[in-house]
Protein backbone atom coordinates (compact mmCIF):
# COMPACT_ATOMS: atom_id res chain seq x y z
CA UNK A 1 0.00 0.00 0.00
CA UNK A 2 1.22 3.62 -1.12
CA UNK A 3 0.15 6.61 -0.72
CA UNK A 4 0.49 8.99 -3.38
CA UNK A 5 0.30 13.09 -3.92
CA UNK A 6 -1.39 14.29 -6.73
CA UNK A 7 -2.17 17.12 -8.81
CA UNK A 8 -4.82 18.23 -11.14
CA UNK A 9 -3.58 18.57 -14.27
CA UNK A 10 -6.82 19.05 -16.49
CA UNK A 11 -10.66 18.91 -15.96
CA UNK A 12 -13.24 18.08 -18.40
CA UNK A 13 -17.41 18.19 -18.06
CA UNK A 14 -18.96 15.34 -19.19
CA UNK A 15 -22.46 15.82 -17.96
CA UNK A 16 -23.42 18.77 -16.24
CA UNK A 17 -23.33 16.12 -13.28
CA UNK A 18 -19.93 14.56 -14.51
CA UNK A 19 -16.98 16.01 -14.16
CA UNK A 20 -13.39 14.57 -14.95
CA UNK A 21 -10.64 15.37 -13.51
CA UNK A 22 -7.06 13.78 -14.50
CA UNK A 23 -4.24 14.03 -11.55
CA UNK A 24 -0.74 14.06 -12.43
CA UNK A 25 2.82 15.16 -10.73
CA UNK A 26 6.00 13.67 -9.39
CA UNK A 27 3.82 11.66 -6.35
CA UNK A 28 1.82 8.97 -9.56
CA UNK A 29 5.50 8.34 -10.86
CA UNK A 30 5.32 4.92 -9.16
CA UNK A 31 1.66 4.69 -8.99
CA UNK A 32 0.91 0.88 -9.94
CA UNK A 33 -2.66 0.30 -11.04
CA UNK A 34 -4.14 -3.25 -11.05
CA UNK A 35 -5.34 -2.76 -14.33
CA UNK A 36 -9.35 -4.18 -13.36
CA UNK A 37 -11.90 -2.64 -13.89
CA UNK A 38 -13.60 -1.35 -11.35
CA UNK A 39 -10.62 -0.52 -9.36
CA UNK A 40 -10.98 1.54 -6.60
CA UNK A 41 -8.87 4.11 -4.07
CA UNK A 42 -9.16 6.86 -1.20
CA UNK A 43 -9.02 10.04 -2.05
CA UNK A 44 -7.87 12.52 0.48
CA UNK A 45 -8.89 16.02 0.43
CA UNK A 46 -7.58 19.19 1.35
CA UNK A 47 -9.24 21.03 4.62
CA UNK A 48 -11.38 23.83 4.41
CA UNK A 49 -8.60 26.85 3.52
CA UNK A 50 -5.79 24.37 3.13
CA UNK A 51 -3.88 23.89 -0.11
CA UNK A 52 -2.59 20.42 0.96
CA UNK A 53 -4.08 17.40 2.40
CA UNK A 54 -2.78 16.16 5.34
CA UNK A 55 -1.48 12.62 4.02
CA UNK A 56 -0.68 9.62 6.46
CA UNK A 57 2.66 7.70 6.60
CA UNK A 58 2.54 4.03 5.59
CA UNK A 59 4.61 1.52 7.04
CA UNK A 60 5.30 -2.20 5.88
CA UNK A 61 2.35 -1.54 3.56
CA UNK A 62 -0.15 -0.66 5.99
CA UNK A 63 -2.71 2.38 5.33
CA UNK A 64 -3.30 3.95 9.57
CA UNK A 65 -6.64 5.20 8.98
CA UNK A 66 -6.36 6.69 12.15
CA UNK A 67 -3.21 9.39 10.84
CA UNK A 68 -6.49 10.71 8.33
CA UNK A 69 -9.63 12.52 8.61
CA UNK A 70 -12.15 10.31 7.95
CA UNK A 71 -14.53 13.39 7.04
CA UNK A 72 -11.95 14.73 4.19
CA UNK A 73 -11.61 10.93 2.53
CA UNK A 74 -13.60 9.06 -0.03
CA UNK A 75 -13.74 6.77 -2.21
CA UNK A 76 -14.07 6.65 -5.89
CA UNK A 77 -13.04 4.94 -8.89
CA UNK A 78 -10.43 5.03 -11.47
CA UNK A 79 -11.81 5.98 -14.82
CA UNK A 80 -8.21 5.35 -16.56
CA UNK A 81 -4.69 5.17 -15.33
CA UNK A 82 -1.92 6.07 -18.38
CA UNK A 83 1.44 4.94 -17.28
CA UNK A 84 3.67 6.92 -19.77
CA UNK A 85 2.06 10.00 -18.46
CA UNK A 86 1.66 9.30 -15.00
CA UNK A 87 -1.73 10.07 -14.43
CA UNK A 88 -4.30 9.09 -13.00
CA UNK A 89 -7.95 9.74 -14.27
CA UNK A 90 -11.24 10.15 -12.21
CA UNK A 91 -14.47 10.91 -12.84
CA UNK A 92 -17.23 12.51 -10.30
CA UNK A 93 -20.64 13.29 -9.56
CA UNK A 94 -21.13 16.62 -9.05
CA UNK A 95 -24.11 18.02 -6.98
CA UNK A 96 -24.84 20.17 -3.92
CA UNK A 97 -23.04 19.79 -0.76
CA UNK A 98 -20.02 16.93 0.38
CA UNK A 99 -16.55 17.74 0.80
CA UNK A 100 -15.75 15.41 -2.81
CA UNK A 101 -18.47 17.46 -4.80
CA UNK A 102 -17.10 21.00 -3.45
CA UNK A 103 -13.56 20.02 -4.24
CA UNK A 104 -14.81 18.27 -7.76
CA UNK A 105 -17.09 21.35 -8.36
CA UNK A 106 -13.95 23.75 -8.49
CA UNK A 107 -10.96 21.62 -8.95
CA UNK A 108 -8.16 23.26 -11.23
CA UNK A 109 -4.85 22.33 -12.39
CA UNK A 110 -1.98 22.89 -9.41
CA UNK A 111 -4.54 21.38 -7.26
CA UNK A 112 -3.48 18.73 -4.47
CA UNK A 113 -5.37 15.62 -3.43
CA UNK A 114 -3.77 12.40 -1.67
CA UNK A 115 -4.70 9.36 -3.63
CA UNK A 116 -3.85 5.47 -2.02
CA UNK A 117 -3.22 1.90 -4.19
CA UNK A 118 -6.15 0.65 -5.28
CA UNK A 119 -8.01 -2.21 -5.24
CA UNK A 120 -10.56 -4.44 -7.47
CA UNK A 121 -13.84 -6.01 -6.93
CA UNK A 122 -14.63 -7.37 -10.85
CA UNK A 123 -13.38 -10.64 -10.73
CA UNK A 124 -14.82 -12.04 -13.91
CA UNK A 125 -14.07 -16.30 -14.39
CA UNK A 126 -11.19 -16.19 -17.12
CA UNK A 127 -13.86 -18.65 -18.82
CA UNK A 128 -17.06 -16.79 -19.43
CA UNK A 129 -19.05 -16.40 -22.54
CA UNK A 130 -21.82 -13.44 -21.24
CA UNK A 131 -22.36 -11.09 -18.15
CA UNK A 132 -24.48 -9.11 -17.05
CA UNK A 133 -23.36 -5.23 -15.64
CA UNK A 134 -26.07 -3.31 -13.94
CA UNK A 135 -25.46 0.10 -12.78
CA UNK A 136 -26.20 3.85 -11.65
CA UNK A 137 -24.74 6.93 -12.51
CA UNK A 138 -22.08 6.57 -9.42
CA UNK A 139 -20.65 3.46 -11.20
CA UNK A 140 -20.20 4.85 -14.52
CA UNK A 141 -16.61 5.22 -14.51
CA UNK A 142 -16.28 2.05 -13.34
CA UNK A 143 -18.76 0.11 -15.92
CA UNK A 144 -17.29 1.99 -18.98
CA UNK A 145 -13.48 0.52 -18.08
CA UNK A 146 -15.09 -2.95 -17.22
CA UNK A 147 -16.84 -2.89 -20.79
CA UNK A 148 -12.79 -1.70 -22.19
CA UNK A 149 -11.64 -4.73 -20.51
CA UNK A 150 -14.27 -7.21 -21.96
CA UNK A 151 -12.64 -9.97 -24.73
CA UNK A 152 -14.73 -9.39 -27.63
CA UNK A 153 -16.06 -12.85 -27.26
CA UNK A 154 -18.23 -12.13 -24.47
CA UNK A 155 -22.03 -11.51 -24.59
CA UNK A 156 -22.58 -8.16 -22.66
CA UNK A 157 -26.12 -6.86 -21.43
CA UNK A 158 -25.72 -3.81 -19.53
CA UNK A 159 -28.66 -2.31 -17.66
CA UNK A 160 -27.14 1.67 -17.39
CA UNK A 161 -29.83 3.19 -14.21
CA UNK A 162 -29.63 7.39 -15.08
CA UNK A 163 -30.93 10.57 -13.27
CA UNK A 164 -32.96 12.20 -15.86
CA UNK A 165 -33.51 11.41 -19.97
CA UNK A 166 -30.83 14.05 -20.80
CA UNK A 167 -27.89 11.89 -19.13
CA UNK A 168 -27.00 9.52 -21.65
CA UNK A 169 -23.11 9.14 -21.74
CA UNK A 170 -21.75 7.21 -24.71
CA UNK A 171 -20.53 3.80 -23.70
CA UNK A 172 -17.48 2.27 -25.09
CA UNK A 173 -18.27 -0.23 -28.30
CA UNK A 174 -17.98 -3.44 -28.26
CA UNK A 175 -19.35 -5.97 -30.51
CA UNK A 176 -21.38 -8.16 -27.96
CA UNK A 177 -22.79 -5.40 -26.24
CA UNK A 178 -26.80 -4.87 -25.46
CA UNK A 179 -27.54 -1.46 -23.51
CA UNK A 180 -30.99 -0.82 -21.68
CA UNK A 181 -31.19 2.94 -20.34
CA UNK A 182 -33.43 3.93 -17.64
CA UNK A 183 -34.48 7.16 -15.63
CA UNK A 184 -35.28 6.08 -12.06
CA UNK A 185 -32.69 6.41 -8.92
CA UNK A 186 -29.47 8.50 -8.43
CA UNK A 187 -31.01 10.40 -5.52
CA UNK A 188 -34.13 11.12 -7.37
CA UNK A 189 -36.52 8.34 -6.49
CA UNK A 190 -36.61 4.77 -5.83
CA UNK A 191 -33.93 2.51 -7.85
CA UNK A 192 -34.86 0.34 -10.10
CA UNK A 193 -31.90 -2.07 -10.41
CA UNK A 194 -33.08 -4.32 -7.50
CA UNK A 195 -36.51 -5.27 -10.32
CA UNK A 196 -33.86 -5.48 -12.94
CA UNK A 197 -31.82 -8.10 -10.84
CA UNK A 198 -34.93 -10.04 -9.70
CA UNK A 199 -36.08 -10.07 -13.24
CA UNK A 200 -33.31 -11.75 -14.44
CA UNK A 201 -32.86 -15.48 -15.77
CA UNK A 202 -29.74 -17.75 -15.41
CA UNK A 203 -28.55 -18.18 -18.96
CA UNK A 204 -26.53 -21.17 -20.16
CA UNK A 205 -22.54 -21.58 -19.58
CA UNK A 206 -20.21 -19.69 -17.44
CA UNK A 207 -21.07 -15.83 -16.76
CA UNK A 208 -20.80 -13.34 -14.48
CA UNK A 209 -22.96 -10.40 -12.64
CA UNK A 210 -21.63 -7.32 -11.79
CA UNK A 211 -24.50 -4.57 -10.10
CA UNK A 212 -23.25 -1.14 -7.88
CA UNK A 213 -25.36 1.49 -6.66
CA UNK A 214 -26.86 2.82 -3.54
CA UNK A 215 -25.96 0.75 -1.31
CA UNK A 216 -29.31 0.24 0.59
CA UNK A 217 -31.09 -0.29 -2.58
CA UNK A 218 -28.78 -2.94 -3.11
CA UNK A 219 -29.13 -5.13 -0.21
CA UNK A 220 -31.27 -7.79 -1.51
CA UNK A 221 -29.45 -8.04 -4.71
CA UNK A 222 -26.67 -10.21 -3.25
CA UNK A 223 -29.07 -12.76 -1.51
CA UNK A 224 -31.40 -13.03 -5.21
CA UNK A 225 -28.25 -13.96 -7.00
CA UNK A 226 -26.71 -16.79 -4.47
CA UNK A 227 -29.83 -17.79 -3.44
CA UNK A 228 -32.67 -17.60 -6.28
CA UNK A 229 -30.44 -17.89 -9.24
CA UNK A 230 -28.21 -20.40 -7.41
CA UNK A 231 -25.14 -18.31 -8.57
CA UNK A 232 -21.59 -19.58 -6.62
CA UNK A 233 -19.66 -16.77 -4.52
CA UNK A 234 -17.05 -16.47 -8.17
CA UNK A 235 -20.17 -15.65 -10.34
CA UNK A 236 -21.31 -12.38 -8.94
CA UNK A 237 -20.22 -8.83 -6.94
CA UNK A 238 -22.90 -6.72 -5.55
CA UNK A 239 -20.97 -3.29 -4.62
CA UNK A 240 -22.65 -0.39 -3.20
CA UNK A 241 -21.02 2.91 -4.11
CA UNK A 242 -23.01 5.29 -1.87
CA UNK A 243 -25.38 6.03 0.42
CA UNK A 244 -28.33 8.02 -0.03
CA UNK A 245 -27.96 10.82 2.84
CA UNK A 246 -24.75 9.60 3.85
CA UNK A 247 -24.09 12.55 6.43
CA UNK A 248 -27.24 11.51 8.45
CA UNK A 249 -26.35 7.50 7.64
CA UNK A 250 -23.06 8.10 9.61
CA UNK A 251 -24.77 9.92 11.97
CA UNK A 252 -26.82 7.76 12.88
CA UNK A 253 -24.70 4.64 12.60
CA UNK A 254 -21.99 6.52 15.27
CA UNK A 255 -25.23 7.18 17.54
CA UNK A 256 -25.38 3.66 18.01
CA UNK A 257 -24.26 1.76 21.64
CA UNK A 258 -20.67 1.08 21.52
CA UNK A 259 -22.04 -2.54 22.50
CA UNK A 260 -23.83 -2.85 18.74
CA UNK A 261 -21.26 -1.18 16.54
CA UNK A 262 -18.79 -3.74 18.17
CA UNK A 263 -20.60 -6.89 17.37
CA UNK A 264 -21.26 -5.85 13.85
CA UNK A 265 -17.70 -5.06 13.57
CA UNK A 266 -17.10 -8.38 15.45
CA UNK A 267 -19.15 -10.62 12.34
CA UNK A 268 -16.10 -9.64 9.71
CA UNK A 269 -13.49 -11.20 12.01
CA UNK A 270 -15.55 -14.28 13.08
CA UNK A 271 -14.02 -16.51 9.99
CA UNK A 272 -17.43 -17.51 8.35
CA UNK A 273 -18.06 -17.51 5.04
CA UNK A 274 -17.89 -14.19 3.70
CA UNK A 275 -21.38 -14.48 1.69
CA UNK A 276 -23.04 -15.33 5.08
CA UNK A 277 -21.41 -12.17 6.79
CA UNK A 278 -22.54 -9.93 4.24
CA UNK A 279 -25.92 -11.64 4.31
CA UNK A 280 -26.29 -11.07 8.44
CA UNK A 281 -24.98 -7.75 8.55
CA UNK A 282 -27.25 -6.54 5.92
CA UNK A 283 -30.14 -7.86 7.48
CA UNK A 284 -28.70 -6.27 11.35
CA UNK A 285 -28.11 -2.65 9.82
CA UNK A 286 -31.72 -3.19 8.11
CA UNK A 287 -33.03 -3.70 11.62
CA UNK A 288 -31.60 -1.09 12.91
CA UNK A 289 -33.02 1.48 10.99
CA UNK A 290 -29.56 1.98 8.48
Amino acid sequence: MRVHRAEVVRVEELTPWLRRVVLGGAGLADFESTGVGDEYLRVMFPAEGATEPDLPVVEDGVFDFAQVDLALLRTYTVRAHDPVAGEVTIDFVVHEGGVASTWARGAKPGDVVGLNSPTAMYDAPADMTWQVLAADAAALPALARIIENTPAEVRTRVVLELPDEQSGVPLPEHPGLDVVRIVAGNGHGPSRLPDVVRSLTRPDGPGYVWVAGESKALRGVRRHLRHVLGLPAVAYKSVGYWIEDAEKWREDYEALDADTRASLDALWASGRDEEEIEDEYDERLTALGL
